[in-house]
């Protein structure tokens, strides 16, 4: 899980949403998440030291072979060499692997385009405050986890912007136009709000959740049974086994 976030603007909730993930790993079983600040291990070649000491010797502990997916929670144009851009879009379209994208990070990278055909859309603004959310796929892992009705969950919610287009993603929830206030309304004249979404990319899979501005977004069981899900969805099949749930949270 990296959220590196030099360039560009420091979510409050930032630290803890990495230290859930960790949390939601190790109490699951699911994945062992190897929480990062920086982009360094997003490679696939070994990243040189500098100075006296490293300089020209590997100081990678692992790249991007050693995992079956990333999360990103960037901000800013980042760090990534161009090398490590092209990288990371082999990770996922040749290699097959899995990508989450958190919260407003689809804003990031503003200067490298593919990233925005990776995730599928593009950050174009966002709303604060209580919305209806419609579950468009029920069937689709964790997104029962606030039950298979509407619900109403304030929160700091994302206006896309393009490559967004309906067709070129899987929704899995989106806020009802109907409790969109005029204002924000008007963004999007085609009243289409997606929230949390899937795709393919070559062989990969991108999945892609909106909310995590607050704190306590993160604390609550139902959204930690949403990403958990979205995780172990981005990271594909289970080795010998079915997947695993996160004990005593029901999401209901």
């Amino acid at each position: 899980m990296v959220a590196d976030v030099q360039t560009g603007y420091h979510h409050d909730s930032l630290s803890h949403a990495l230290a859930t993930i960790e949390r939601l790993g190790h109490v699951s079983g699911a994945f062992v998440a190897n929480l990062r600040t920086d982009s360094q291990l997003i490679c696939r070649r070994p990243i040189l030291g500098q100075g006296a000491k490293y300089g020209g010797k590997n100081v990678n502990a692992r790249g991007l072979g050693g995992y079956d997916a990333l999360f990103l929670l960037p901000s800013g144009e980042g760090t990534l060499s161009v090398e490590q851009k092209r990288d990371l879009l082999v990770f996922v379209h040749d290699d097959g692997k899995g990508l989450i994208i958190g919260h407003a990070g689809i804003l990031a990278f503003p200067d490298w385009p593919q990233f925005g055909e990776l995730a599928g859309a593009r950050l174009g603004g966002e709303f604060m405050g209580p919305a209806t959310v419609r579950v468009e796929d029920p069937g689709f892992p964790g997104a029962d986890a606030f039950g298979a009705g509407p619900f109403v969950f304030d929160e700091q919610h994302p206006l896309l912007a393009a490559p967004y287009a309906r067709d070129a993603v899987h929704v899995i929830m989106s806020i009802d136009p109907a409790s969109v206030d005029p204002a924000h309304r008007a963004r999007r004249p085609d009243g289409d709000f997606p929230v949390v979404w899937s795709r393919a990319y070559g062989r990969g899979r991108v999945y892609h959740v909106g909310w995590g501005h607050r704190e306590a977004t993160w604390d609550d069981p139902r959204f930690q049974r949403l990403v958990l899900a979205g995780i172990q969805w981005a990271m594909g099949p289970p080795r010998g086994g079915d997947g695993v749930a996160l004990p005593g949270l029901s999401g209901r």
